[in-house]
């Protein structure tokens, strides 16, 4: 058989198919023209007014709101411009762990904390409004441990404003004067990221609001009350 012969015969067999395919009506939709609607003329629907959200800045002038850091910190776009970075960052001191140091550890320099002693490190906590304890950074670095705390304490109470200022040993850091304590305002520089690094005993992170490891305090507003460790004495 003749390749032409082949192709005339499977042309001759498709035919019948062809032709039942064309007999049946068309599958399309129908002619369904569009029909216009009256207006809705019932009762209006009442939709609730549209939130006004907060203004939040960013900063206040050179310095960073708590809110304006830690948004910035988190965000995808804008966290390299404080992650690592030294920033500055205006707050009120809103809690601290000084008046949670255990009672073995406080003391004065030259005495080691007994065994089995672990105190936490010293630390505060900044935010944007007075007594705001839901957003806050966490301040860390500014006095190792709370003999160092104990020993400025006690220096500070008849100083002027001269006089030097008393430096941690081990992190070679001025202690703030006054000590901070709660409900003092300040406008602190250092190192803003997740983790605070200076410890000995380990890293210490915060990986929602970060924390700030401090270099320079200014008071914006001086604590009403002064920073006191347990059993210590005004």
């Amino acid at each position: 058989m003749t390749f032409s012969r082949s192709v005339a015969l499977a042309v001759a067999a498709a035919l019948p198919a062809c032709a039942m395919l064309l007999a049946l009506p068309a599958c399309g939709p129908k002619d369904d023209p569009y029909q216009p609607q009256p207006a809705y003329s019932g009762k209006p629907v009442k939709m609730p007014d549209v939130p006004t959200l907060p203004a939040r800045p960013v900063k206040v002038g050179d310095a960073y709101t708590v809110w304006g850091a830690v948004h910035t910190l988190r965000s995808r776009v804008h966290d390299t411009e404080v992650k690592g970075k030294d920033i500055t960052i205006i707050g009120w001191i809103v809690k601290s762990n000084l008046t949670e140091a255990p009672a073995c550890a406080v003391h004065k320099t030259g005495k080691g904390d007994p065994d089995g002693c672990k105190p936490p490190i010293p630390a505060f906590w900044i935010a944007d409004e007075k007594g705001d304890t839901k957003q806050m950074i966490k301040v860390m670095g500014f006095a190792s441990n709370f003999a160092q705390i104990y020993d400025a304490i006690e220096k500070y109470k008849n100083a002027k404003d001269a006089d030097p200022l008393v430096q941690d040993e081990f992190l070679a850091v001025p202690v703030p004067r006054p000590v901070p304590a709660v409900d003092g305002k300040i406008k602190i520089t250092g190192n803003y990221s997740f983790a605070y690094t200076r410890a000995t005993s380990g890293i210490e992170t915060d990986p929602r609001f970060g924390i700030i490891t401090y270099q320079k305090i200014e008071y914006l507003e001086k604590p009403p009350n002064p920073a006191l460790l347990p059993g210590m004495k005004p």
